[in-house]
Formats: structure tokens, sequence, C-alpha cells
């Protein structure tokens, strides 16, 4: 089934989010504010218990996902078991949304890694919103094309860069798109992050991440201490290793 996620304990009736947040995204830029309140009647907001299984890899791709608030991850398992992480979703992004377009279904697991809100709606539902209002199926091509070109990149990586050049690009990934409470001399990312998440999302083991870190540790480009909370402590370092690995 595509809606599995659990919402034990949460509550069972949520607002919906204002039509403001929805200009603001990609698949709904550029809309008049009927068309918006549209889009909103026919959704539905609902919340997310850490650990649900929103949609699994392989079903049919039955609904369009906005979170709302908190964090989602979506993961593969190929054939002989192994899983990868494809990406984290944080608030105010759209997921699930290509699936519709698929025969295949939905190419991962999508995870609820914190306690959440997500609004939803029915992936046929979205196709006679994209008839009535076309915009939203050009506007779709638009993330869908972007989307498609953050995944090459990360195919360019796995292929032709080492482990520690992967792992410097995942976590500057991760700093700029789910920035957490930062000064100074200490960057975080805002939700628990474990060294198999990081292992799973460049292609690598827990030992060879846990190794490399070590080695960032001693050098004082990430903090020690910790295996749920990464803490950068010299942004620039890392930058450098990444660029260095593109020329």
């Amino acid at each position: 089934m595509a809606i599995t996620g659990k919402d034990d304990g949460m509550p069972q009736r949520l607002a919906k989010p204002d039509a403001a947040l929805l200009c603001q995204l990609t698949m709904f830029t550029g809309l008049g504010e009927n068309a918006l309140q549209d889009v909103l009647a026919a959704g539905q907001v609902r919340g997310l218990a850490k650990g649900s299984v929103i949609f699994t890899q392989g079903d049919p791709g039955t609904t369009c996902h906005l979170l709302l608030a908190g964090r989602v991850k979506i993961q593969q398992t190929g054939a002989d078991g192994q899983q990868v992480v494809v990406r984290f979703i944080g608030p105010e992004e759209m997921y699930g949304t290509l699936a519709m377009f698929l025969k295949s279904g939905y190419p991962g697991d999508a995870v609820a890694v914190t306690d959440s809100t997500e609004m939803l709606w029915p992936a046929e539902t979205i196709r006679g919103l994209m008839l009535r209002y076309p915009r939203i199926a050009l506007n779709t091509l638009t993330m869908l094309g972007n989307r498609l070109e953050g995944l090459q990149a990360r195919v360019r990586e796995l292929s032709t860069q080492r482990v520690e050049l992967r792992l410097a690009h995942a976590v500057l990934r991760l700093v700029k798109d789910h920035p957490g409470p930062s000064d100074s001399n200490r960057l975080t990312v805002d939700f628990p992050l474990t060294r198999q998440d990081l292992a799973e999302m460049t292609g690598t083991t827990l030992h060879t991440v846990s190794r490399t870190l070590s080695t960032w540790e001693a050098r004082g480009i990430v903090e020690g201490g910790t295996r749920k909370k990464l803490v950068i402590l010299n942004l620039t370092a890392l930058k450098d290793m990444a660029a260095a690995g593109e020329q």
C-alpha cells in the first residue's frame, strides 16, 4: 500500500498550510489564488510517527506528498539486499511525485526519521489538477528535471570519486539542505543522522565511514564523541576537499 504511515498518538485533525506556502513550491509556483485554494482543498494533512513507512519501494505511485515538518528518508534496496539512502526530505519539499509517472511505482521506501507532518494528495487528483491548471504540469517537469540533475551528480560522484570526497560532498549537501543550530565555530545537521546513513548515502561501508570520520575528528574538521549528531567544525576544509576532487 502507498499510504502506510502510522500516526499513533499524533493529532488526527491537523490544520492545512496557508496558500502562501504552496506558491513558494516549484510545483505550484505561478498559480492564482483560486488554483491554490483548489490544491489545498484536494489534499489532506496527517501526522507521522518516527519510523512510519509512508510508501514502499515498488508499490504503485498512488499519492503525492509535501512534508510540512520533520524529516523523511528515501532509501532504495537493491537485488542483493544492499540499501542506499537516496536523499533526505526536509520541510516544504515535495516527494513521491515522480512515481505517478512510473510503471515501476515508487523507486524507494519513504520512512519518517522524526515525528513529522505531511500533506498528501491522491495521484489521480494531482493529474486532474494538472489538466485543469497546466501550469502545475509544466512546473512538475521543472521539478523533476532538477531532481534528475541532482541524481546525475550523485551517480558521477559514486563512479569517479574516492570515498573521502564522496563523504565530503554528502556532508556539504546535508549542511546546505538541512541546517541546524550554528555559530561561528560549529555547524550542525538538524536531525539524527547515523554513520550507517552516511555509508548508505555514499555507497560504502560503515567501517569506512567510521574510519574517515575518525580521521576528520583528529584533523578538527568534525566533532567527535557522538554517533547521532553531525557537527562540522571546519566547513572550509570540507569545501576545499570537495573542490580538489573536481579538479
